[in-house]
């Protein structure tokens, strides 16, 4: 198993799969990963060499925010706009959906199961 940014990513895949295991790290960062440290796309990660697998987790190291970093900004970015009252923050702080969406009906995911409403039969 290679371990990469603290995630092991499986071992049967090719490497621009593999590497979209890490958080952070999508099909295009993948591709241009492979391409920056010079793998083949085709390869397979229990193919690499110790030394390649070093190659990719150090370029992902000085070129990308990955994993338990990128994580813990999001979070400070979400708590900054709680903080500071914004629209997004507000929307963050209700637990309702923040990009726009319908609340009228839908928007279950966010909001929860839905609650009865007492009195309404007739």
């Amino acid at each position: 198993m290679a371990r990469i940014a603290g995630v092991n990513i499986p071992t049967g895949k090719r490497v621009p799969i593999a590497l979209t295991y890490i958080h952070g790290i999508g099909p295009s960062a993948a591709e241009h990963i492979c391409k920056a440290v010079g793998l083949d796309l085709t390869r397979r990660v229990n193919e690499l060499s110790d030394a390649e697998v070093l190659a990719v987790r150090e370029h992902i190291d000085a070129n990308y925010t990955v994993e338990g970093d990128l994580r813990r900004e999001v979070q400070m970015n979400i708590k900054s706009m709680m903080d500071i009252g914004s629209y997004r923050g507000l929307r963050h702080r209700r637990n309702l959906p923040v990009r726009g969406q319908r609340t009228h009906t839908n928007a279950r995911t966010r909001k929860g199961p839905a609650k009865a409403i007492a009195g309404k039969k007739k």
